[in-house]
């Protein structure tokens, strides 16, 4: 049997200029990743911190919320009322009473909504400067949407670690 390949593995995605097809791969191989692992993952490990470390729930929310963030960024906006409470919000457990898959839902929600922005993305605008946060830290378009293709990455290999540890008892 053959393993499935991987999102770059399969060839150019339509509509996406070459240059940021590296980051669509990134976000739908993030995607189909955080779909198969947290398939029937049980909503009490949901929020388990193993080794004090960060829970499945706050990987979650966090995927969701720097796409969103960050996206907003690169078209140059400020963030919402509803962006700081959503950041204010990540790594709060039950008091919420989140089910595994409307954290998984609001990613891949968050991952269409991206592929949609890169998808209009101009070329030429991709060196253009970007402030991000108050302070208005300097970036461009292109450093925004390559950081929340590695961020999102990154965050995935941990998810995966913390689901097969607490799935598995190791607390």
């Amino acid at each position: 049997m053959s393993q499935k390949l991987e999102v770059w593995q399969r060839g150019p995605l339509p509509d996406i200029i070459p240059v940021l097809q590296p980051v669509a791969h990134a976000l739908l191989q993030a995607r189909e990743e955080i779909n198969d692992y947290l398939h029937q993952f049980p909503v009490e490990l949901l929020w388990i911190r193993p080794a004090g470390m960060a829970s499945t729930g706050f990987h979650l929310q966090h995927l969701s919320g720097v796409l969103d963030r960050v996206f907003s960024y690169a078209r140059n906006e400020k963030l919402s009322e509803f962006q700081f409470e959503q950041l204010a919000e990540e790594g709060k457990d039950s008091e919420v009473g989140y089910k595994v898959e409307d954290l998984v839902n609001r990613f891949n929600t968050q991952v269409d909504i991206a592929i949609a922005q890169i998808k209009i993305t101009d070329e030429s605008s991709l060196g253009d400067f970007r402030g991000i946060g108050r302070a208005g830290l300097p970036s461009t378009v292109i450093g925004l949407l390559v950081h929340a293709a590695e961020h999102t990455m990154r965050h995935v290999g941990q998810l995966m670690v913390t689901v097969a540890v607490v799935k598995n008892g190791g607390i």
